[in-house]
């Protein structure tokens, strides 16, 4: 199993890799990359801007496609081009360096082709608003599907550079409500529209905000305070397990991708071992952290460690990595599972070269990973495992 590999370089490819798994149309998507080859032998860095130039030209086209559907009320049909149309400029978005003043424009571009085109296709996700201080953490909220009564609910944190939208088109909120589980996919601070709209930067007491997020989501009517679960992509795979070691009320968590030690990962990015995420890293995590030089971001990122968080988790736990994860060591998904010492029930799913799964987060493969950890929550906080199974509500687990 491989990732797309159709650049020389890894960011760009991975950009692509999400938009495939996100519901891009490979059309469209060589559309947009074939005149961005030869720039992209340049490097990373080079070309990006020209990244954002293609990529919105293909959007702008979907929006305009889209518009023509809506007048004559086909708004199945518009619906499609609005999600690929915010998928792109989304994507091209995450691309670019902070301070290119067309950033702003083609984010929000993203989230109102998002909002027009879900809506339009008549899809269960709601935008919400948790108090955050005199500030707002913004999410989407998917409901759980065939549940009577109070249903099991999963919070899905992003990554360093994702957001609400891509975790969304993860799939796994989709996966977990057919099994009756409701979720809400969340901008913390240092993403989305956290950090964009609400100047929101990351800290690593991620319990700060994941605690009135756990109690925004507990007092629904339709969401089982007891059965709340949390789980994180990436970054989120240091956040997840550092809340669960603080707020106790989260009934059970899962990491995609074992981010055990991110400050560690920061030193060997900075000595050129492994791969980054987005072009001009470092000027992207000094904005995502509010950091005004890189003395200021690595001290930040110091507290980026889970030695000594992981033992406080007293629910049970799943750790997930890729065994050729290219941006996050393996071994620190080791390093988490062995710390789980206090997890009444612990599990470690390495993803092979036989199933695919294998990059960062499923770069090459998502549907692995959403699928296990999708049958993790049903195991531990209730639902259902196939379309006729009965719903299940098992003895919650701590320690």
């Amino acid at each position: 199993m491989a990732m797309f590999d159709y650049f020389p370089n890894y960011v760009w490819n991975l950009t692509v890799s999400i938009a495939i798994a996100s519901g891009a149309e490979m059309g469209e998507i060589m559309d947009m990359c074939q005149p961005l080859l030869e720039k992209s032998k340049n490097g990373e860095d080079a070309g990006t801007k020209d990244f954002m130039v293609e990529w919105v030209r293909v959007a702008d086209k979907l929006v305009s496609i889209a518009e023509e559907e809506e007048e004559l009320g086909n708004l199945f049909s518009a619906a499609e081009k609005r999600k690929r149309a915010a998928l792109y400029y989304i994507l091209a978005e995450r691309m670019q360096g902070q301070g290119d003043p067309e950033r702003m424009v083609t984010y929000r571009k993203g989230l109102e082709n998002f909002a027009k085109g879900t809506s339009q296709a008549g899809e269960s996700v709601t935008r919400v608003e948790i108090p955050y201080g005199d500030k707002v953490i913004s999410a989407y909220y998917t409901p759980a599907q065939g549940v009577e009564g109070p249903a099991p609910a999963v919070v899905y944190l992003n990554g360093l550079d994702s957001c609400k939208e891509l975790l969304y088109w993860s799939f796994l909120p989709h996966e977990l409500a057919k099994r009756g589980i409701a979720s809400l996919c969340v901008d913390q601070p240092g993403t989305g529209e956290s950090l964009r709209l609400q100047d929101l930067p990351a800290h690593y007491d991620s319990e700060k905000w994941g605690t009135p997020i756990y109690e925004w989501l507990a007092a629904r009517d339709d969401v089982d305070a007891e059965r709340i679960g949390i789980t994180g992509i990436s970054l989120g795979g240091y956040y997840t397990p550092r809340v669960c070691a603080n707020e106790p009320r989260y009934a059970a968590g899962a990491v995609w991708g074992a981010n055990h030690n991110w400050a560690e990962v920061q030193q060997k990015r900075l000595n050129r071992e492994g791969e980054n995420p987005v072009p001009h890293y470092w000027n992207h995590v000094m904005w995502v952290f509010g950091a005004k030089d890189m003395d200021e971001f690595l001290a930040k990122a110091e507290g980026f460690n889970l030695n000594g968080q992981m033992e406080k988790i007293r629910v049970p736990f799943l750790v997930t990595h890729g065994s050729k994860d290219r941006q996050i060591a393996l071994d620190y998904a080791h390093q988490a599972y062995d710390q789980l010492t206090n997890s009444p029930k612990r599990r470690l799913k390495i993803f092979t070269e036989r199933e695919g799964g294998v990059e960062h987060v499923g770069a090459d493969n998502m549907s692995y990973g959403r699928g296990y950890i999708a049958d993790w929550f049903v195991e531990v906080l209730g639902g259902r495992a196939a379309p006729d199974a009965p719903i299940s509500k098992p003895d919650l687990l701590r320690s």
